[in-house]
């Protein structure tokens, strides 16, 4: 078992980074608030690589992949560094695939997105459903903005996203364990083409499935 990075609603669910697209100009004025709606509501889909960082206080594990999404509720978020998992979302099921392990894990999608991260980034424009979202203020030039899952049934507790100006520039989650994650993203490209295919997993010959 590797704690850190089994931990499927720690995984994709988990997002922070750098620059993420250069997109629509907001108001100077704009806080974290309204352009976390403009970013949900204007990439309809995106692809890139992501490096991911979860830190306990007093050890970080690194990981990295690649994604690509297309709203509502379709990605594929594929660890390849240190162990490879990959984790696809179809917009009914979820399905996560353990090479080490051989083994599948399928659940509804809805039960698993919940008051998630992957809600905010992959999901409709209904956040204020599974979120209480506020301004956070300003802080190096960056506008943020708090997310508070509504419900208690998550190991978050908290998701601070920060924007500079535009762009999406950080995300920040804090759960229950005291675990901090952080991802930061690279070669992103926004509003790509994508066919029902790039969501459809078929387990390899001899994996274990399980149904949750």
């Amino acid at each position: 078992m590797k704690p850190l990075l089994r931990r499927v609603d720690l995984l994709v669910f988990a997002l922070c980074l750098g620059p993420l697209w250069i997109g629509p100009t907001l108001p100077a004025e704009a806080g974290g608030l309204e352009a976390l709606h403009s970013f949900v509501s204007q990439f309809q889909s995106a692809r890139g690589e992501f490096v991911q960082r979860v830190s306990n206080g007093q050890k970080t594990t690194q990981s990295s992949g690649q994604f690509i999404f297309a709203r509502p509720g379709k990605f594929r978020w594929s660890y390849q560094k240190p162990y490879e998992q990959v984790i696809v979302a179809d917009g009914e099921r979820l399905t996560v695939f353990d090479r080490d392990l051989n083994q599948v894990t399928v659940r509804k999608l809805n039960d698993a997105l919940g008051a998630t991260p992957a809600a905010i980034l992959f999901g409709d424009n209904a956040l204020d459903k599974s979120f209480d979202l506020k301004d956070a203020g300003s802080r190096d030039g960056i506008d943020w903005l708090e997310a508070t899952p509504k419900s208690h049934d998550t190991t978050f507790e908290r998701i601070d996203i920060g924007f500079r100006g535009a762009e999406l520039a950080s995300m920040q989650l804090h759960d229950a364990l005291g675990q901090t994650t952080e991802l930061v993203f690279s070669h992103v490209e926004r509003n790509v083409p994508v066919t029902a295919d790039t969501f459809r997993f078929v387990p390899p010959a001899g994996a274990d499935v399980l149904q949750n």
